[in-house]
């Protein structure tokens, strides 16, 4: 089970999306609302949509034509690194170009008990499907990072599950370690969407297939495919972290990290178009703009 958003005229509506691929209307403004109403009524997520599941709130359009939005207003974006073998291997490379000794930093945190957990962005740095993601101007290495986002309640709950891109500047981060925060955080450097999985309709989060696809002219100049059954973190272990003495936002939305890098002469461009698919999650479509 799916949820989308949408926006029809200038009244934004949430759906569901059936594993059979038709959409219903859902009576929420949002998804939090809906995951609050569940339990108020002691009930789970998918049991309060089943109700909305009638005949009047089917969508009779070609849902897949609708206007779509960011399905969640996420107060808060944060980010876990190195938490894949290719991670490490990126972040290692990056840092030899920058000349520092990238086995004091890198190889330690991916084998650390305490994980790498950075803040990534805000609802407004962040864009929805189809929208367009930027450029940093001060960099010359820029990359999409395909991830597994969580999106998380206040009380650190996992409710559902959605494609995320955490935009990069390879070699900002590659310099020095401190300028993390400028590597990763800029005006519309974040996608989210397009849809959220509920996340009790997901057997096993760690055997999601996740393809990124970077189309330029047309045609495609980087097409790769990883799982998440990489993933050298457990998901409750990020979110156990990124709460520790932190206060959490229903709605927040927590990146898991990649395992996807684009070749190391690979830099984004103007006009390309960047495709994440996450399975029976959906595909994360965002255009490439330069940052004026």
């Amino acid at each position: 089970m799916r949820i989308i958003r949408f926006l029809d005229g200038e009244q934004k509506w949430l759906a569901a999306v059936t594993d059979d691929e038709q959409a219903y209307r859902l009576p929420q403004a949002d998804f939090i609302t809906l995951i609050h109403q569940s339990r108020e009524q002691g009930i789970s997520p998918v049991q309060l949509v089943e109700s909305a599941l009638k005949p009047v709130n089917r969508l009779t359009e070609d849902w897949t034509s609708l206007h779509f939005i960011n399905p969640i207003d996420a107060p808060e974006v944060w980010a876990a690194g190195v938490t894949y073998q290719r991670s490490r291997e990126a972040r290692n490379y990056e840092a030899t170009v920058g000349k520092l000794d990238a086995n004091t930093f890198y190889d330690k945190v991916y084998d650390a008990e305490r994980p790498e957990i950075f803040f990534k962005s805000t609802a407004a740095r962040t864009v929805g499907p189809n929208e367009a993601v930027t450029l940093r101007s001060d960099s010359t290495w820029q990359i999409p990072e395909p991830e597994l986002g969580l999106v998380i309640t206040a009380d650190g709950s996992i409710v559902g599950y959605i494609v995320g891109n955490d935009m990069s500047c390879r070699d900002i981060e590659g310099e020095n370690p401190l300028y993390l925060p400028q590597a990763k955080i800029w005006r519309s450097s974040c996608a989210i969407g397009p849809a959220i999985r509920l996340a009790e309709t997901v057997a096993n989060p760690y055997d999601l297939d996740i393809v990124c696809e970077i189309y330029r002219d047309s045609k495609v100049v980087v097409n790769s495919e990883a799982s998440t059954s990489e993933l050298n973190r457990k998901l409750d272990e990020l979110v156990s972290f990124l709460a520790r003495d932190n206060d959490l936002f229903d709605g927040t939305v927590l990146l898991t990290g990649t395992n996807i890098v684009p070749p190391n002469d690979f830099t984004l461009q103007p006009g390309d178009r960047i495709e994440i698919t996450i399975s029976g999650i959906g595909t994360l479509v965002n255009p490439v703009v330069s940052n004026r």
